[in-house]
C-alpha cells in the first residue's frame, strides 16, 4: 500500500531526483532565513525622521575667554583639558593645537582663547540649555543655529553643582524648540540617540542604549545620571539625548575615560532635574535644593547584618549636623533611611537627589530603621548651604598611656580640646592598632571611636563594657570620627 505524506513533508523531503533534491533543501533552508533577516530588520530603529524633526533646534555654542578672565579648570580653552589632549592621537593634537585649530591656536599664549560645545533650544523665545561648563568663564558666547545663523547669547544662570547653564539668544524670534519629554520614564535598555557636536564636528548624530539609571557620580551627588552606551566626545556636551518619540530626555555631559575620547560609557543630566535648575534660574537667578543635613554611606552586606537588615539597603547615617534639619527632626547616627517620601532608598546614593527635589520648607516622612525596629520621622527640609564650608580636623595629640587593649587595638581617653575641635560629646581614642580584627575592619591609630555594636562609647571603660558584651563569630558595627568625618565600618571580633 503507498505510503501518505502531508504536504509539509512533500516540500521538504528529497524526492530522490539528483538536483531536484538540491533545490529544495535549498529552499527549505533559505526561506526561514530570510524571513527571520526580515523581522530583524524591521526591529531596528530608524532615526531619520527624529533627527529631521529636532535638529533645527540644536545649537552648536562657541565661547571666547579673554586672558583676563582665564576659565578655571578649562585651560587651553579647548573642551577637554591639557591632560586629556596629551592622550589623545597625534594628528588630533596638532589638530586642535596648531594655527588651524578652530578652538584658537596655541594653548598658554596671551590671545583669546575659544572653547566649544553643544546645546538646545526650549522656547521659541531663544532660552538654550547647556552646560556649565561649556561656558564657564566666558566673555562672549556665540549660538549658531541649523540655518548657519550666528546670534549672540546672554548667560541667564548657571548652576556649577548640576553643571548646568542657562542662555538666552539676543534678537532670536519665533525659534525652532525641542519636545520635553519625561527622564522618569526611561527604562534600561531603551534605544536613544544624541545630537551634537563632537571635536567641533557640527551636527553629528550618535545613538546608542540606556545602560543604567539614577548613577552618582563622586562629583554631583545631586544629579542622578542616565548613564548610556552613546558615543559621546569633547564637543557633545550640553547636547540633547532624545528618547525615540523624538523627546529630550537627558543632558549629555559626561564621559568616563581614560584617552580623552569615548571609551563606551557616557552619562547625561536627567531632563525632569534640568528643567527644574531651568525654571529656578530663569525665574530666580539661582538655585535652591533640600537639604537634610546629615553624612551618609553605603550599607553593605556586613553592615546589613550587624544592624539587622536582612540584605543590605537604605543609607546609613553616619553623622547628623548641629542645627540641622535631621536634628530637629530627632534623626540619630546609626539611623538606616529605609524610605523618603513613600519612595525606596536601595542605594545612600539615592537620598541626596531625593532630598535635593524637596521644595525648601515642606515637610517631607521618611521610614528609618534604627535599633532593629522601624519608625516614622518628619523632617522640614532646609535650604542646602553654598558649597566651601569646611569639617574640622582632628589635631594630633598627645598619648596619655594605653588603658585598653582588646580586639587588636590600644585606645585610651580622648582628650578634652579634641572632642571640642571633633564637636563630639564623648569617645575613645586609638593609639595604635596590631594585627587582628580592627586592622581588618579599617580602623587606624588616632580614629576616635563613638559606637560599637549600636552601644555609645563615651569612656574607656564604656568602651571595656561593649567590647565584654560582643557576639562571637558575628559582624559589629564601629563608629569612627576620622579627620572630622564619621563613619561607620565593620568589625568581625
Amino acid at each position: 500500500m503507498p505510503e501518505v505524506k502531508n504536504d509539509q513533508d512533500m516540500l521538504c523531503q528529497p524526492q530522490r531526483q539528483g538536483s531536484i533534491v538540491f533545490v529544495w533543501y535549498l529552499l527549505c533552508l533559505l526561506v526561514p532565513l530570510s524571513l527571520a533577516q526580515s523581522v530583524s530588520a524591521r526591529s531596528l530603529p530608524d532615526f531619520t525622521e527624529l533627527v529631521e524633526e529636532n535638529s533645527n533646534a540644536v545649537v552648536n555654542i562657541s565661547t571666547t575667554t579673554e586672558p583676563k578672565s582665564a576659565n578655571r579648570g578649562r585651560s587651553n580653552g579647548l573642551p577637554f583639558n591639557d591632560r586629556q589632549l596629551e592622550q589623545l592621537p597625534e594628528f588630533f593634537q596638532d589638530f586642535f593645537r596648531g594655527p588651524q585649530s578652530p578652538f584658537g591656536g596655541s594653548p598658554g599664549g596671551s590671545a583669546p582663547r575659544q572653547s566649544m560645545g553643544s546645546g538646545f533650544i526650549v522656547s521659541s523665545d531663544g532660552y538654550v540649555l547647556t552646560n556649565n561648563h561649556v561656558v564657564e568663564g566666558a566673555d562672549e558666547i556665540i549660538v549658531r543655529l541649523n540655518d548657519r545663523r550666528e546670534l549672540p547669547a546672554k548667560l541667564i544662570g548657571t548652576d556649577p553643582r548640576s553643571d548646568m547653564a542657562v542662555l538666552k539668544i539676543e534678537g532670536g524670534d519665533d525659534l525652532p524648540v525641542v519636545r520635553v519629554g519625561r527622564s522618569n520614564d526611561l527604562k534600561v535598555g531603551e534605544w536613544v540617540l544624541a545630537i551634537g557636536s563632537p571635536f567641533g564636528f557640527d551636527y553629528t548624530v550618535t545613538a546608542g542604549i540606556v545602560s543604567a539609571l539614577g548613577r552618582s557620580l563622586p562629583s554631583e551627588n545631586y544629579v542622578p545620571f542616565i548613564q548610556t552606551d552613546v558615543a559621546i566626545n569633547p564637543g557633545n556636551s550640553g547636547g540633547p539625548l532624545f528618547n525615540l518619540d523624538g523627546e529630550v530626555v537627558g543632558i549629555n555631559s559626561q564621559i568616563y575615560t581614560r584617552s580623552g575620547g569615548f571609551m563606551g560609557v557616557s552619562f547625561a543630566i536627567p531632563i525632569d532635574d534640568a528643567m527644574n535648575v531651568f525654571r529656578q534660574l530663569r525665574d530666580d537667578g539661582s538655585v535652591s535644593r533640600g537639604w537634610l543635613g546629615v553624612l551618609i554611606q553605603e550599607v553593605n552586606r556586613d553592615l546589613a547584618e550587624s544592624f539587622g537588615l536582612k540584605r543590605p539597603r537604605g543609607a546609613l547615617v553616619a553623622e547628623v549636623m548641629a542645627g540641622s534639619p535631621a536634628e530637629k527632626a530627632g534623626l540619630q547616627a546609626g539611623d538606616i533611611v529605609l524610605e523618603y517620601e513613600g519612595e525606596d532608598v536601595t542605594l545612600s546614593s539615592d537620598l541626596p537627589p531625593m532630598v535635593g527635589r524637596t521644595p525648601v520648607g515642606e515637610t517631607a516622612t521618611m521610614e528609618v530603621m534604627r535599633e532593629g525596629r522601624q519608625i516614622t520621622l518628619d523632617v522640614e527640609i532646609g535650604k542646602l548651604p553654598e558649597e566651601g564650608s569646611e569639617q574640622a580636623s582632628a589635631p594630633a595629640s598627645s598619648n596619655n598611656g594605653p588603658s585598653s587593649a582588646p580586639l587588636g587595638m590600644t585606645v585610651e581617653p580622648l582628650p578634652t580640646e579634641l572632642q571640642e575641635s571633633l564637636g563630639v560629646s564623648g569617645g575613645v581614642l586609638v593609639a595604635d592598632v596590631a594585627r587582628g580584627p580592627a586592622l581588618d575592619a579599617g580602623i587606624r591609630p588616632r580614629d576616635v571611636i563613638t559606637e560599637l555594636n549600636r552601644r555609645k562609647v563615651t569612656s574607656v571603660e564604656d568602651f571595656r563594657e561593649a567590647v565584654s558584651s560582643l557576639p562571637d563569630d558575628s559582624a559589629v558595627s564601629v563608629r569612627v570620627v576620622r579627620q572630622g568625618r564619621a563613619t561607620y565600618l565593620v568589625m568581625k571580633p
